[in-house]
């Protein structure tokens, strides 16, 4: 065959080719036993619908159960079922009254279609999380709290700074995420088989009765802070009030939480509570554990009784015209009109009734998560 009449030839192959996608055995397109996309038996390196090894589509040898897992991870390990979340509970010695459990075979995997997905988000109007719980620790690795000032009972001076202190056990604290797009989105795991997370102090007014049966709102508080910090190292945790607290009873409590900020999960159901509350006080110039030397009900050291005869300078100086409290020098009052020594529990007042301190606004919050 002449070269004139071969050259044609080749040149028209090749526009073809480059117009159907590489046709024939190795095509990549639509070609055939190796072909990408819609290849046959032998398509090891069909991406869409190859043959027997294909990732997507593929056969026998997909990747993790028909190709579902092609990056994408979205298929549920058969070895991770738990076959109890298909029971409802009632057929394994229940207890009378018990209820029944909802279940599913498949882990609830689709438990949130058709529904609002939290997406790291704080939904306010409510909505659905499918991520699953996590890691659980051991039951001599529970979390367990104890407040250590305020303690319960105690009175603090109006709008003197508190530091809430607490002392945790079992938690690795410091791991505190981004609570606007993370909220709720990983599950809770352990370190040393403890919990990795951090805690939060929320206080909230019992208005006035310390008593109180009636349940409190729990969207109006306070003080609210999310300590996000390991404290000395050593599970001692603590948030500062600077501005203090207006006059009132309050309750301050703990939220120990894991990393994402939701409640610590426990692998028991009969045990001690996680979290911590107290009662406490504000009014006047404090006493208790915030008055500098324990002085009860504002007296310091026992200086109550012995001031009130020297010039009527205990009781906070009320009565006497300029009771100089808070030197703790009890029995020494001196008859000057008001120069009585009868200390204030340690609060450095002057002596005014209400303390140099008037009930005003404060920082209600501090930190938010």
């Amino acid at each position: 065959m002449r070269f004139t009449t071969v050259l044609p030839m080749l040149l028209a192959a090749g526009v073809a080719q480059a117009q159907f996608g590489q046709g024939g055995n190795n095509g990549q397109n639509n070609g055939g036993n190796n072909g990408q996309n819609n290849g046959g038996n032998n398509g090891q390196n069909g991406q869409n619908n190859g043959g027997n090894n294909g990732q997507n589509n593929g056969g026998n040898n997909g990747g993790n159960n028909g190709g579902n897992n092609g990056g994408n991870n979205l298929a549920l390990n058969p070895d991770l079922v738990q076959q109890n979340s298909n029971s409802d509970g009632l057929g394994n010695g229940a207890e009378a009254g018990q209820a029944a459990s909802a279940k599913d075979p498949a882990n609830f995997i689709n438990f949130c279609q058709g529904k609002t997905i939290t997406n790291g988000l704080q939904v306010r109007e409510g909505s659905c999380n499918g991520i699953v719980m996590g890691e659980i620790p051991a039951a001599n690795r529970m979390v367990s709290t104890i407040f250590k000032n305020p303690k319960n009972g105690d009175t603090v001076g109006s709008g003197q700074a508190i530091k809430f202190t607490v002392q945790i056990a079992n938690l690795q604290a410091g791991a505190f995420t981004n609570p606007d797009v993370t909220y709720y989105s990983a599950p809770q795991q352990l370190q040393g088989g403890q919990v990795v997370g951090h805690t939060h102090i929320t206080v909230q007014d019992m208005q006035g009765d310390a008593n109180r049966e009636q349940t409190l709102n729990a969207e109006d508080f306070a003080f609210f802070k999310g300590i996000n910090d390991n404290g000395n190292g050593q599970g001692e945790l603590s948030a500062d009030l600077a501005a203090g607290l207006p006059d009132g009873v309050y309750r301050a409590c703990t939220m120990t939480s894991s990393s994402n900020h939701q409640p610590v999960l426990m692998p028991v159901a009969q045990r001690g509570a996680q979290d911590d509350c107290v009662r406490f006080t504000v009014g006047g110039n404090g006493g208790g554990n915030n008055g500098q030397n324990n002085g009860g009900n504002n007296g310091g050291n026992n200086g109550q009784n012995n001031g009130q005869n020297g010039g009527q300078g205990g009781n906070n100086g009320q009565n006497g015209g300029q009771g100089q409290g808070g030197q703790g020098q009890g029995g020494q009052g001196q008859g000057q009109g008001g120069q009585g020594q009868g200390g204030q529990g340690g609060f450095r007042g002057r002596g005014r009734g209400r303390g140099r301190f008037n009930k005003r606004s404060f920082a209600a919050r501090d930190w938010i998560a």
